[in-house]
């Protein structure tokens, strides 16, 4: 498979799960919070693929995020919150793959970061009606939610990206 038809298969992937998280898992959203499949498809790339791979998907996943109707809130919020998500996993590549309870706290910790930078940018830049006790709630139903479907997502993710991403064999 060549590197453009990876990176096209990648792209729809990305954009499955945008519309998936944004679509489909509104009808299960718990205080207008549903889970983030981006977040759990960067933290996989952090801990299963090269640095620079995983903060351009984090980069791309985000984008994506902030264009998604309704965009009503500052573009690149998201992207700059998925690619701190792609550090923080990476830095927790060699934990994280001795022990499937240390791969869920990172989940945790990654999706208390993303939610974090993400609320702290919507604060600043003056999100109406708003509010700190409204925020910390956001980010407990976030991280809850993320930890959730982190047991059978984060598996099935870290085995799909290397295989989609890695390159083939030069063959002579």
């Amino acid at each position: 498979m060549s590197s453009g038809v990876r990176a096209g298969v990648l792209a729809i992937l990305l954009i499955a799960l945008v519309s998936v998280q944004y679509a489909a898992l509104d009808l299960i959203a718990v205080h207008g919070v549903v889970p983030n499949l981006v977040l759990l498809l960067t933290v996989a790339a952090g801990l299963s693929m090269d640095l620079p791979v995983a903060v351009v998907l984090a980069f791309c996943g985000g984008l994506l995020m902030d264009l998604a109707p309704p965009a009503m809130h500052p573009v690149g919020g998201w992207a700059l919150a998925m690619v701190i998500v792609a550090l923080l996993a990476a830095r927790q590549r060699d934990d994280a793959a001795d022990s499937p309870i240390q791969g869920l706290l990172t989940v945790a910790a990654c999706s208390f970061m993303a939610t974090s930078v993400y609320a702290f940018i919507a604060l600043v830049s003056g999100a109406p009606g708003l509010g700190v006790g409204q925020v910390l709630g956001v980010i407990l139903i976030a991280v809850l939610w993320d930890v959730a479907l982190a047991p059978w997502l984060l598996p099935s993710f870290t085995k799909l990206l290397p295989k989609l991403l890695q390159p083939e064999p030069i063959r002579r």
